[in-house]
């Protein structure tokens, strides 16, 4: 790269990034057109069984992986989990905790206001769908010889790469589930995962069942989500 084109700060070489720089009329355009698109997806519980290639989910991994986090420290691991005993495995030890969940920790305001969903203790697409990525958050790092180092806004940071992962298997033409059985030890243990390492998400990611229904259910209004500062 051509000398003008990068600088130095602190000692530290950065790059000039360039970007377009759009028309009012085509940002209007281009927002519009995003905002119809990602109002399209929705949380699916019903999964094809058809297969995703690999490639495809690596692609969305590295694609949430570009996500800001603070000092750079990406303090993430995706799990990306095709093999059909361990889905078993997950599902069996979800639905333990689910059990428990439905039974008696959940309160009776909280059963109802997830009533409308059609939410249950059974989740079967844990098994159905062909992938299940699990997102670790990593609260401190280990060196070689085991010295732990700090990891800055962890659950700010994996909390918006979660948010691109979404994004990016909607992109894919592929449906999700954001699915968090608390507690999540149990994923931890059965992905063999080391300490530092603490589940955050859980994805069912494939293809939707055909015919696929959603719950009828609206999103809030923008006066109602934001307020303006003018």
């Amino acid at each position: 790269m051509n000398s003008e084109k990068s600088i130095k700060v602190n000692g530290f070489t950065h790059y000039l990034h360039e970007t377009e720089l759009f028309t009012e009329e085509k940002m209007l355009h281009a927002s519009k057109d995003f905002l119809e698109w990602i109002d399209k997806r929705r949380s699916i519980r019903d999964f094809s069984e058809k297969n995703v290639p690999r490639e495809v989910i690596e692609n969305i991994i590295k694609s949430a992986s570009t996500a800001p986090s603070g000092a750079h420290k990406q303090p993430w691991t995706f799990c990306a989990i095709s093999n059909s005993e361990i889905k078993s495995k997950i599902r069996e030890a979800a639905e333990i905790e689910e059990k428990q969940n439905y039974t008696g920790r959940m309160s009776e305001s909280w059963l109802k206001d997830l009533a409308p969903l059609g939410t249950t203790m059974e989740k079967p697409f844990l098994e159905e769908a062909p992938w299940l990525i699990v997102v670790f958050k990593r609260a401190y790092e280990i060196d070689e010889d085991g010295g732990k180092h700090n990891n800055y806004y962890v659950n700010e940071s994996v909390g918006i790469a979660c948010g691109m992962l979404i994004s990016a298997i909607h992109n894919a033409g592929l449906v999700t589930l954001t699915h968090t059985p608390s507690p999540m030890n149990f994923l931890t243990k059965v992905l063999n995962r080391p300490e530092n390492e603490r589940a955050f998400l859980l994805l069912p990611v494939g293809y939707a069942k055909q015919p696929a229904y959603v719950p009828n259910i609206e999103r809030k209004s923008l006066e109602e989500v934001s307020k303006f500062y003018l």
